[in-house]
């Protein structure tokens, strides 16, 4: 079961109407067994086994952990819990070096695919190690309500892709007594809609000349490979910040609100900055978890030990994604550009205040188009099927050439997106539309600004968003990108 899915839209119904009814001593079960049912629509058995795993270890040792006076045995459950949790997702995200004794103890079906079998591990486990690190670190109380524990692993809009939730941010919401809330309720709505719009719309539609051009790399000229990378990184954010979107939709429903996840990625003035807007809780994990600790250990190092603890974070997170080469190197350039930062900064600003510059809108224009493409160069090692692969797009890129960008050959490139004039003029119309919008800063948190417009303007983006998905939609349905990690 997807979001942008019928079945979703009537499980959603009565799971709002059941939890509407609950008294609310009882609320947090109706809530639980819908993220385990939503959870087992994807027909791989072994994914709630896992969750109840994961569960079970996290809330024991957090409530072992809680209960020690000495620092030695709280330390012993803190790395028995987090290891225990590491080690089930190492196993998983390995799986294809693993295959033949997972499916002897699990059972798998040896014709599925490990992505299937990963989707959402990765969150609740990563999850469940953050809620482990607030207790030790004394942030956080254990929750000793096993119920409502097992809900804040597994509450169901944000159970597949995140966002990923902290105890103390969650917890208490999940507590609080439901009232009917006309303004969430209408913000969600209108917030699922719009990641509706950014999925099937936008996201959707590039997804086949996306696909066509880096299926068949040697084959496909240096223009098409140039505008897919490009087409690309719209894509993955669009898909991403769709589900997010959809999610926090959801979630306000029931006057829960998640993690914003995304803050107009593609508008960051520097690399720290686009990772203050791109996957948010995830970025927030990476740094309180990993980096913050790395530095502090390393900190006799002046900027070296930032410099290295950044491209061990980022390493890190590339594994996160996958047991591929192509992810490791995407970490790897992701970790290279904060850490070269480190040094080139104070010069950066040197050169600014130089050519009279300094915190212009020039200045911040061309930080961002530079910001743009070294975060589009290094998608390419993440959408690229091998390292092989990768190199040859990064080759056919670098001899683009000033007669290819001919108007002639721009069109018939465009073309290869295979979508009829109509569809494609709704695509453009739709691109026109969520850029207008992202640059406006138009975000969950940003809605009221909409709400407070006359009468008039909402109606028109209310009509032009609902005619836009209703026309534009793709048939057929494209699997999130990021049901892989």
């Amino acid at each position: 079961m997807i979001f942008n899915s019928s079945s979703y839209l009537l499980f959603l119904a009565i799971v709002y109407l059941i939890h509407y009814v609950t008294p609310h001593r009882w609320r947090w079960l109706p809530l639980l067994g819908a993220g385990y049912l939503f959870y087992a629509f994807l027909k791989v058995p072994s994914l709630p086994v896992i969750l109840i795993l994961v569960t079970g270890i996290s809330y024991g040792c957090g409530i072992a952990m809680a209960a020690q006076q000495e620092e030695a045995r709280r330390r012993r459950w803190f790395w028995s819990g987090v290891s225990a949790c590491v080690a089930v997702l190492v196993l998983l995200k390995y799986l294809p070096f693993f295959q033949s004794p997972m499916e002897r103890i699990f059972g798998f079906n040896n014709a599925g695919s490990s992505t299937v079998i990963t989707i959402g591990v990765s969150y609740f486990t990563f999850q469940a190690i953050s809620y482990l690190a607030d207790i030790y670190l004394g942030m956080e109380q254990p929750e000793r309500h096993p119920g409502y524990f097992a809900l804040y692993l597994s509450f169901f809009p944000k159970l597949l892709q995140g966002p990923l939730e902290r105890g103390g941010d969650l917890l208490p919401q999940l507590k609080k007594t439901y009232r009917f809330d006309y303004g969430s309720a209408r913000t969600g709505v209108l917030l699922f809609v719009w990641g509706l719009f950014k999925k099937v719309v936008i996201a959707d539609r590039l997804s086949e000349f996306v696909a066509t051009v880096y299926g068949n790399l040697s084959s496909s000229s240096s223009l098409s490979v140039l505008l897919a990378t490009y087409c690309y990184a719209v894509q993955i954010y669009c898909d991403f910040s769709g589900y997010t979107d959809m999610a926090l939709g959801t979630a306000l429903l029931f006057n829960i609100r998640l993690t914003q996840n995304f803050k107009n990625p593609y508008l960051a003035t520097s690399m720290a900055d686009f990772w203050r807007r791109w996957h948010i809780s995830f970025s927030r994990w990476l740094f309180d978890y990993i980096f913050k600790p790395l530095q502090m250990q390393w900190r006799d190092w002046p900027k070296g030990g930032t410099a290295c603890a950044l491209l061990v974070t980022f390493l890190v997170s590339g594994l996160w994604h996958g047991a591929t080469w192509g992810f490791l190197v995407w970490g790897l350039l992701h970790g290279s550009y904060l850490a070269a930062s480190i040094y080139y900064r104070p010069l950066q600003k040197k050169i600014y205040r130089g050519l009279g510059l300094e915190n212009s809108r020039l200045q911040r224009l061309v930080q961002t188009v530079m910001v743009f493409h070294l975060v589009c160069f290094a998608w390419i090692f993440f959408l690229a099927q091998s390292l092989g692969d990768a190199f040859i797009a990064v080759d056919k890129i670098l001899h683009v050439t000033l007669r290819e960008m001919s108007f002639q050959l721009l069109r018939n490139t465009v073309g290869g997106l295979g979508m009829t004039q109509a569809d494609l003029g709704i695509f453009i119309v739709s691109f026109i539309f969520v850029s207008g919008v992202s640059v406006r800063g138009l975000r969950s948190n940003d809605f009221e600004k909409l709400f407070r417009s006359p009468l008039p303007v909402r109606w028109l983006f209310y009509i032009t968003l609902t005619l836009l998905v209703v026309l534009g939609a793709r048939m057929n349905s494209v699997p999130y990108l990021y049901f892989q990690f």
